[in-house]
């Protein structure tokens, strides 16, 4: 409960910001409601007017003057006619049919007004969100997205946002008219006939407490489906950026028969949903049918009888009754849309809750490395995995390189994601220049590295932009320098467009080797002082790797380097060698040294080259 209050606090809080607009459409709705019910008013005594006699008419106005202690009804009566009432019964009908055509003109503006601020406070609260979304989810750690499938995000900020929109879209649309509109026309129903209202006011509960029921149902729901239409784009997700694989494997009639079995899922959570929202309907109507024709058969018998109640005040009551009866109904539909929309606010600031990597980082910054970066016994370990990184230390000096060299999984990426902190460390410390990395800002710190990744990622646009990717400005000459650095620039010039080509759906036109060496360009253009190379020439041939590993020692001059590498060749030039097995550091030297000890390097080098 706690949890529920809160979140429906937190969708207040949004709504602050737009207090003024949603003022003025409280106003239009409030001027909307009261027009609405002259006009139920005005057309009761037209429809009395035409069916009565004039002279009729006449005589009750006076009698109605005459009354010593006149009802509110009474006067409102007397009010109308004075406004209505004319020399002949065919003036009266003019005057009133132009009063009613003057209301509903005016009740319709209103309306249209009303509608248009709201319109105005959903759209701009459903786009805030969604970039607070967005901006919040380029803030979480990578640890997040490792545990959470990219379908499932991609359902909060698509269909979760979308459900809240509606909701808040019909919610605020009719929640700001409909009581108040209830209210108006419990007034008056009690103006013209208390007893007749006592008896609806009897019945209406029962109705609310079966919505409240359905209500809670559909909610409960609802969750359920958000969650499974984030498993669907899960296998969306999967299946497209997987479809090389599939192929590959043929496995076609597999991924159809898995993505079948969770579309049908769905289909089941979405009929029980509807069989729930479309049975509320009916049930308001036929509770609200009844109670119409049990006030229909006790004011028809007063009418017959000659009691209080007259012809007029009874097409009056029946009228207002049956439009109280619509704006009830409408919020018992608000009230299902209401539970969606709930259930994906949940979803929603579930997300919004996430703790950002930011908040765990320092304020100081550093813009340069004046001395080197070290790594003082760090410990690792991937949440409840049993790898881990034991006692890691060595130092990286300025303008050196150094390698991490080791079979699968001996911790070499690892230890590179913690340089930028993409992880954070269980234990130990690593300074750059004796300052604690967690005591530096994230954007300082990630700032100060070119880090090509063992995964080559390019954006769906032209080269141009995925080499120059994150900068202000562009360089031309540096962009240029860049490509050739990395041995890009030949095949760059070959296509067409040159730098303008595009790349594809991450880098589909280009080979492995020519994502690899866009990537390598991208490092080396933001021109930082550490340079990581995670399995950096792992797709490149014997070639075009000498080439890069030329302009990678061009580089070196002031910076600091690490290489990562399966390929021992790549890593011969290093000042120092680091090996590793099962995240411990079992060796250390030069590739001189080390072969020449004749120990794990020297078998891992041997494997390689037959030597």
């Amino acid at each position: 409960m706690k949890k529920k209050n809160n979140n429906i606090k937190r969708v207040f809080n949004l709504l602050r910001s737009e207090v003024l607009v949603l003022f003025v459409s409280l106003f239009n709705g409030l001027f909307y409601v009261i027009f609405n019910s002259i006009s139920i008013w005005l057309t009761a005594s037209l429809v009395n007017n035409v069916l009565s006699d004039y002279s009729k008419l006449v005589e009750k106005h006076n009698q109605l003057l005459q009354k010593q202690i006149p009802t509110i009804n009474d006067k409102l009566n007397v009010f109308v006619n004075n406004l209505i009432l004319r020399d002949s019964n065919i003036e009266t009908l003019k005057i009133l049919c132009f009063s009613i055509i003057s209301i509903f003109i005016l009740k319709n503006l209103f309306l249209y007004l009303k509608n248009l601020t709201m319109s105005i406070i959903q759209l701009r609260l459903v786009t805030k969100l969604r970039n607070d979304i967005y901006k919040h989810i380029q803030m979480l750690p990578l640890r997040y997205f490792n545990k959470r499938k990219y379908g499932d995000i991609t359902s909060v900020i698509i269909n979760d946002v979308g459900t809240f929109n509606k909701s808040i879209g019909t919610t605020f649309h009719k929640i700001i008219v409909e009581p108040i509109n209830i209210v108006f026309f419990t007034i008056l129903l009690f103006i013209i006939s208390a007893k007749l209202m006592l008896v609806a006011v009897l019945i209406i509960p029962f109705s609310q407490f079966l919505i409240q029921f359905i209500g809670k149902s559909i909610r409960r729901k609802a969750r359920r489906n958000t969650r499974q239409i984030g498993g669907i784009l899960a296998i969306i997700t999967e299946n497209i950026s997987s479809i090389r694989l599939v192929k590959a494997f043929s496995t076609e009639k597999n991924e159809s028969k898995r993505f079948n079995e969770e579309s049908w899922k769905y289909y089941n959570l979405l009929l029980r949903s509807a069989k729930l929202k479309h049975i509320s309907s009916p049930i308001i109507e036929a509770i609200g049918v009844s109670m119409a024709v049990l006030l229909l058969w006790m004011g028809g018998s007063e009418v017959i009888v000659g009691k209080e109640l007259s012809s007029e005040d009874f097409l009056r009551f029946m009228f207002l009754l049956f439009s109280m009866l619509a704006p009830i109904r409408s919020l018992s539909n608000v009230n299902i849309t209401l539970q969606n929309g709930y259930a994906s606010a949940e979803r929603i600031f579930e997300l919004l809750d996430e703790r950002s990597e930011a908040e765990d980082f320092g304020k100081s910054r550093i813009y340069s490395i004046n001395s080197g970066l070290r790594f003082e016994n760090v410990k690792f370990r991937y949440g409840d995995e049993s790898f881990s990184l034991d006692n890691i230390s060595f130092k990286l000096k300025k303008g050196c390189m150094v390698a991490l060299v080791g079979e699968s999984g001996s911790g070499k990426s690892t230890i590179a994601d913690l340089i930028p902190r993409f992880y954070n460390l269980s234990n130990g410390s690593i300074k750059i220049d004796d300052k604690n990395i967690n005591d530096i800002s994230l954007k300082s710190l990630r700032n100060l590295m070119g880090i090509v990744t063992q995964e080559t990622i390019l954006l769906n646009t032209d080269i141009k932009s995925n080499i120059v990717y994150g900068a202000d400005k562009i360089n031309v000459s540096m962009l240029k320098s860049s490509a050739l650095a990395a041995n890009a620039i030949e095949f760059i010039e070959q296509f067409k467009d040159g730098f303008d080509t595009i790349v594809g759906e991450k880098g589909v036109r280009l080979s492995g080797g020519q994502k690899q060496r866009i990537a390598i360009a991208r490092a080396i253009y933001r021109n930082p002082p550490l340079l990581i190379l995670d399995e950096a020439t792992s797709a490149l041939d014997s070639q075009s790797e000498k080439k890069v590993q030329i302009a990678i020692e061009n580089l070196m001059q002031d910076r600091t380097v690490l290489v990562i590498a399966h390929r021992l060749s790549t890593v011969k030039r290093a000042d120092q060698i680091i090996v590793l097995k099962d995240g411990r550091i079992i060796e250390k030297g030069n590739h001189k040294n080390l072969y020449k000890n004749e120990g794990v390097y020297y078998n891992l080098y041997n494997s390689q080259f037959d030597n």
